[in-house]
């Protein structure tokens, strides 16, 4: 009885030793065994493994991507138009050894302030050295292409790979947008008023062609209209000429009975003539019934 009460306690220590020392790696992660702060071993492939118990300690870090937003911050181009630029950015931790000795046990939140820093610095120093125009149009993607590839460089030596970086804003401080907006709208009004301007000549010209052209074709018709017309006073005057000819008392006899069927209409002015008149000659006729 007493040999089994010694026993089981010496049982559960080793169960507890034995699995003290082992440790599973994830897919999703690396790991280094650390004996006294110093490195000993680093497993970076996924599977079972073994350490001293007490003695050594297991440290994980992520293998996955991960992602860093960079704090604002305010950056002069070169046409010194201040701009305020919030970029994010995409790294992992390729060289679990290397990025240990960089951040000791401060890990990923020391580290994360390091690559802020050079994100921020490179940062500067890309947009620095072009225009306000090409950071706000297409090119913004090539000029984070070269704010990756410099802070690449220097976070290299934390044993991180900065795989993207992205500027996701990219606008003018607060107490520059009034008078930007200001400027922009009196740019907009002047091109408008120019477009106006240009709008009112086009229709002055048009509306100019149109009259000469109006008078030009009623000049025209009417010219054509004279010309008809004279033709047909001349045929009149023709035929009236072989009337009268033909028989002139019967052509003076017509031309009276017409001027009287003319006078004689109802609503007529009043007509005061001398009674022995011309006009009256085929009324008095004695011939005439």
């Amino acid at each position: 009885m007493n040999r089994a009460t010694l026993l089981l306690p010496i049982l559960v220590l080793a169960i507890a030793g034995a699995l003290s020392a082992i440790f599973i790696v994830d897919e999703r992660e690396k790991a280094l065994v650390l004996q006294f702060g110093q490195i000993k071993a680093v497993r970076e492939d996924p599977g079972l493994y073994f350490k001293l118990p007490i003695i050594q300690e297991v440290v994980r870090y992520d293998d996955r991507i991960l992602g860093l937003d960079v704090d604002p911050l305010e950056i002069t181009p070169l046409d010194d138009r201040r701009l305020v630029v919030d970029a994010f950015a995409r790294y992992r931790i390729v060289d679990v050894r290397q990025f240990r000795q960089a951040v000791g046990a401060s890990g990923i939140s020391l580290a994360e302030n390091r690559i802020d820093t050079i994100m921020r610095a490179q940062t500067r120093e890309v947009l620095g050295s072009v225009t306000s125009s090409e950071i706000l149009s297409a090119d913004r993607a090539g000029l984070a292409a070269r704010i990756r590839d410099a802070s690449r460089n220097e976070a290299n030596s934390l044993g991180v790979e900065v795989i993207d970086v992205r500027l996701k804003r990219t606008d003018l401080p607060e107490q520059n947008l009034d008078a930007t907006f200001a400027r922009m709208r009196a740019e907009r009004e002047r091109e408008a008023a120019d477009e106006v301007a240009r709008g009112n000549e086009a229709a002055q010209r048009v509306r100019a062609q149109a009259d000469r052209t109006k008078v030009e074709l009623v000049s025209d018709a009417q010219r054509q209209a004279e010309i008809i017309r004279g033709e047909a006073d001349a045929r009149r005057n023709s035929i009236f000429a072989q009337a009268y000819g033909a028989d002139p008392e019967f052509f003076d006899f017509y031309r009276s009975l017409a001027a009287y069927r003319q006078s004689l209409l109802a609503g007529n002015s009043t007509m005061i003539m001398a009674p022995d008149s011309e006009f009256f000659d085929y009324l008095k006729s004695t011939d005439v019934e």
